[in-house]
């Protein structure tokens, strides 16, 4: 049996241009921490896929990386552009079309026209709102100006080896990117299976199916030169959309068994910021909304499934931090969680925790807490202000840009809480 050799996984989760800038924190935390280059898969949806790719290129001049990337979060504004852009301009022509006349005929003793002309935009929309306005083929070309120039998946490294997950409407399971592969599983399973090429797959591409939100977007086909026997592109008809929409953090992909599977477990989520009071004043608004809810919940399920559960199961060491959480509560929550029978025992061991201490965490909060402390280096870390985290955590999940506040304020939150959630939860990536 081959020697096995632990692995160190870091998964980026969705949340636009908010995630891609929480997870430049994350990226330089890590950096000067001396793990970012001990990580050997990085796995990432959506907004942490606009990161992800882009380091993945850039693997070799990380300080290129974070200044190049900082900028672009603050001056590339995707919607502006789509809005500017002839495809927006395609589909105002043709509601001007029917528009234009229908409002016209209200005026005139032919003013019954206008419903029949008013219903039949809404007809033509309907049907073929995805060939008016192909908004995702857009936003790929944005995505190619900006930010990966060309690229293809067989210009990404070998290592760190990324993994672009996105979700396959047609068979309800993640379809994934990477350099030398691109699947879905299901397909392997059929008779005969299907394979793709994926050394000419656009980066951009890859991206865009990673973050194609449901009702917002147009979902991405993977087109016939990328399937390895072109005839199996009229046996399926992969539908991709974002990938948040199975895993919203990434972490499934690096926790199941497989070939993705790591020992170490680092996990970005940029989920968890203030809404406020919610307000709906469409359909597509409320849809919207809709799938976050049904992604909150799939994400519950999972840290219940692949953390919470982990010490009794896998006993993996794996650091979760998420832009909604407080680095003065890590600390109490990992005593909570040692109270709770969630850590697991190699992280106790590594702490050096004494025995009555596990046995008895309530009885010892007091001084596990002063431990930990000390040993985590606590109250040197630089830690954010409520008013930088109420900044941070109102931010926005379009493809905006941001403003420079608000991309300092993502950057600080996610490194205070990575090197907490690290240091306390997965010790062993600093051996």
């Amino acid at each position: 049996m081959p020697p096995h050799f632990p692995k160190t996984g870091l998964s980026l989760s969705g949340g636009g241009y908010r995630a891609a800038a929480f997870h430049l924190g994350t990226l330089k935390k890590l950096k000067g921490l001396g793990i970012l280059d001990k990580i050997d898969i990085i796995s990432t949806i959506s907004g942490g896929s606009i990161t992800g790719a882009y380091y993945a290129l850039h693997a070799d001049d990380y300080d290129y990386f974070e200044k190049t990337l900082y900028n672009a979060l603050q001056d590339r504004h995707v919607v502006k552009n789509v809005l500017l852009s002839t495809t927006f301009f395609q589909l105002l022509f043709v509601v001007a079309i029917f528009l234009g006349p229908a409002i016209y005929f209200l005026f005139t003793p032919h003013a019954w026209l206008f419903p029949i002309l008013f219903l039949g935009l809404l007809l033509i929309l309907f049907k073929f709102q995805f060939t008016i306005f192909p908004v995702s083929k857009r936003i790929e070309t944005l995505y190619d100006r900006f930010f990966y120039h060309k690229k293809t998946l067989k210009d990404l490294p070998a290592h760190p080896l990324l993994v672009i997950g996105s979700t396959n409407l047609q068979t309800a399971k993640p379809f994934t990117f990477s350099k030398n592969w691109m699947q879905d599983t299901t397909y392997q399973y059929v008779k005969p299976k299907i394979t793709f090429v994926s050394a000419n797959f656009p980066v951009s591409r890859a991206v865009m199916a990673s973050s194609c939100v449901p009702f917002a977007f147009t979902p991405v086909n993977i087109a016939r030169e990328f399937f390895t026997v072109a005839a199996d592109a009229d046996r399926v008809h992969p539908m991709l959309v974002d990938g948040g929409v199975y895993d919203n953090q990434g972490i499934h992909k690096i926790m199941q068994e497989g070939q993705y599977s790591c020992d170490f477990v680092i996990t970005s989520d940029a989920g968890g910021g203030d809404k406020g009071e919610l307000t709906f004043k469409n359909t597509i608004a409320l849809l919207l909304q809709t799938v976050e809810v049904f992604m909150q919940r799939i994400k519950n399920v999972q840290m219940v499934q692949d953390i919470y559960d982990n010490a009794s199961g896998a006993n993996k060491e794996i650091a979760y931090l998420s832009l909604g959480w407080d680095v003065e509560r890590s600390i109490p929550g990992f005593v909570d969680n040692l109270e709770g029978k969630h850590i697991p025992g190699r992280v106790i061991a590594a702490h050096q925790l004494l025995p009555e201490w596990v046995a008895d965490p309530k009885l010892y909060r007091e001084t596990i807490t002063r431990h930990l402390e000390r040993t985590s280096g606590y109250h040197s870390i630089p830690k954010p202000t409520p008013e930088e985290k109420k900044i941070a955590r109102t931010v926005g999940t379009n493809l905006t840009a941001l403003s420079k506040s608000q991309v300092d304020c993502l950057i600080k939150q996610a490194m205070a809480l990575t090197e907490i959630q690290i240091k306390l939860y997965c010790p062993s990536v600093f051996k």
